[in-house]
C-alpha cells in the first residue's frame, strides 16, 4: 500500500510541474506579444516623422536636379528631331525634285505661256526690212518654244533673202523666235544680163542696183565666166584699200588667174589670180608714187613687179 501511494504522489507532482511549465510558457508568450505590441507602436510612432523628412529630401532633390534635367530633355529633343529628318529629308528633297520637274515638264510643253506667240528681228539692214525677214522666217505661232524647229527658220531666210548674209536663230523665252539678221556687204558691181548686181567677198550676187554706187569698182565680165573666176574678181576687188578702189574704174575677169583692174585714169594693172592679193595691193600702192607715169603695173608676181609706160 505504501508503494501504490508513493506512486500516485509522484503523478500528481508530474501533473503539477507540467502545468506550472505551461502557466510560464504563457506569460513569456504574453510578454512577447507585449514587447512586440510596444516596438510596433513606437515605429509606427516614428515613421511619419522619417517619411517627411525622405519627402522633404526628394523635393529639395528634386529643386536641384529640374535646370539640368530640363536641359538633357530638350537636347534629347533636338536629337530626336534631328534622327526624323535625317531618315525624312531625302524622300521630302526627291519629292520637291520630282515635282519641279513635273512642273516645268507641264510649263514647257504644254502651258500656253511657253508657246510661240511672235518674231522678233534683229540686226543693221539697210536692203531688207524686219518684216521681211518675218515674212520668210514664217515661225509657226501656237507650238510649243522648247520644239520650236530654229533651223528650218534659218534656212527659210537664207533662201528667201539673198542679201542676208547669215541668220542667227534662238530662242527668246518666254514666247519668241529671235532671228539675228547680217547683211551681205558689197564689194563690187557686176553687169550680168544687162542688170547691175552686187557682188560680196564671196563672189554671190545678191542686189539690184538701178545705177552703180560710187566707190564700189565695176567687174566686167566676158563670156563663159564662170562662177569661181567671178569669185576670184570678188577676193580681188574686196582686198583693195579703200583709196585704190576709188580710182579702179572696173576689174577684168577672163579666167580664174586672169584679171586686171582697169583705173579711171587709163591705167592698167596685170593682176593675176587672187592670191596675195593684200601684198599685191601694197606693192601696186608703192609703184604708183614711185612711178607715176607708167601706163601699165604687173604685180602678178608681187615680189617681181614691172611697170611698162604702154599698155601693151
Amino acid at each position: 500500500m505504501a508503494e501504490k501511494g508513493s506512486g500516485v504522489e509522484t503523478e500528481i507532482a508530474e501533473a503539477l510541474e507540467i502545468a506550472q511549465s505551461a502557466s510560464g510558457e504563457r506569460e513569456i508568450d504574453l510578454d512577447a506579444a507585449e514587447a512586440e505590441a510596444e516596438s510596433s507602436a513606437e515605429s509606427t510612432a516614428s515613421r511619419p516623422e522619417t517619411e517627411s523628412d525622405e519627402s522633404e529630401e526628394s523635393e529639395a532633390e528634386r529643386a536641384a536636379v529640374d535646370p539640368a534635367t530640363l536641359k538633357s530633355r530638350k537636347a534629347f529633343a533636338r536629337r530626336q528631331w534631328r534622327r526624323r529628318w535625317l531618315a525624312w529629308r531625302y524622300l521630302i528633297v526627291g519629292t520637291l525634285v520630282i515635282a519641279l520637274l513635273l512642273g516645268g515638264i507641264w510649263a514647257v510643253y504644254f502651258s500656253t505661256w511657253l508657246q510661240v506667240k511672235g518674231t522678233s528681228v534683229h540686226g543693221s539692214m539697210k536692203m531688207t526690212s524686219a518684216k521681211q525677214v518675218v515674212e520668210f522666217a514664217a515661225v509657226p505661232v501656237g507650238e510649243p518654244l522648247a520644239t520650236a524647229d530654229l533651223e528650218a527658220v534659218q534656212v527659210r531666210v537664207l533662201n528667201g533673202l539673198p542679201m542676208v548674209r547669215s541668220v542667227n536663230v534662238s530662242r527668246e523665252w518666254p514666247d519668241k523666235i529671235r532671228v539675228d539678221v547680217t547683211e551681205r556687204t558689197p564689194v563690187a558691181v557686176v553687169s550680168i544680163g544687162g542688170r547691175l548686181r552686187a557682188l560680196d567677198e564671196t563672189g554671190t550676187v545678191f542686189w539690184d542696183y538701178k545705177k552703180a554706187p560710187s566707190g564700189l569698182p565695176m567687174v566686167n565680165t566676158v563670156t563663159g565666166t564662170n562662177s569661181d573666176a567671178l569669185r576670184e574678181a570678188a577676193a580681188v576687188a574686196s582686198a583693195l584699200p579703200a583709196d585704190l578702189a576709188k580710182r579702179v574704174d572696173h576689174v577684168e575677169v577672163t579666167t580664174v588667174d586672169s584679171i586686171s583692174l582697169e583705173l579711171r585714169n587709163d591705167k592698167r594693172v596685170v593682176w593675176g589670180s587672187s592670191a596675195q592679193s593684200d601684198t599685191k595691193a601694197e606693192v601696186l600702192v608703192a609703184l604708183m608714187k614711185a612711178e607715176p607715169d607708167v601706163a601699165r603695173y604687173d604685180v602678178s608676181v608681187p615680189g617681181q613687179p614691172v611697170t611698162n609706160k604702154s599698155l601693151d
